[in-house]
């Protein structure tokens, strides 16, 4: 391959509704986590947790739910009172099933491919669910004690 060659797209977002796709295909419950503080990100303040937020993607829990190769946006109930949502596909560090921990860690693209952002820790908030900001995560970032994490590295 030439150095003048036209540089491809970024696959993240196409690994994101494939994962999600999956995830719904198999009847669980897709969540993303999402870098809340990269710029563009707009979600309810509370529901951030140390720079991070867990959101629930399911078409059950969000309204007008669109993905394409720059943002993620919906409207979803955040402590009973519907908000707007916009993600820009940098920002969503992983995508997994809430049942089982089962997904992928989004990988860091090359420069020039995309965003590069930090860690893939976060902690999940009720987000958009049926549950609302005031009830305790469930999530595999937010381990119940003695128990490891289940979000998986899908290779």
């Amino acid at each position: 391959m030439s150095d003048d060659a036209t540089p491809m797209t970024s696959y993240r977002p196409y690994l994101l509704r494939a994962l999600t796709e999956w995830i719904n295909d198999n009847g669980m419950t897709p969540h993303i986590l999402v870098d809340a503080g990269m710029p563009g990100v707009r979600v309810p303040p509370g529901t951030v947790r140390e720079g991070r937020v867990v959101l629930n993607i399911a078409d059950r829990a969000v309204v007008g739910l669109q993905m394409d190769n720059e943002w993620i946006g919906f409207t979803a109930r955040f402590g009973g009172v519907s908000q707007p949502v916009h993600v820009p596909i940098g920002a969503v560090l992983a995508v997994y099933a809430r049942e089982t921990g089962q997904g992928m860690v989004l990988p860091e693209e090359a420069a020039g491919g995309a965003h590069a952002h930090g860690d893939e820790e976060g902690t999940e908030t009720g987000g958009p669910d049926t549950e609302g900001p005031d009830t305790p995560p469930d999530g595999p970032a937010n381990p119940s004690p003695g128990k490891r994490p289940h979000l998986r590295v899908v290779k």
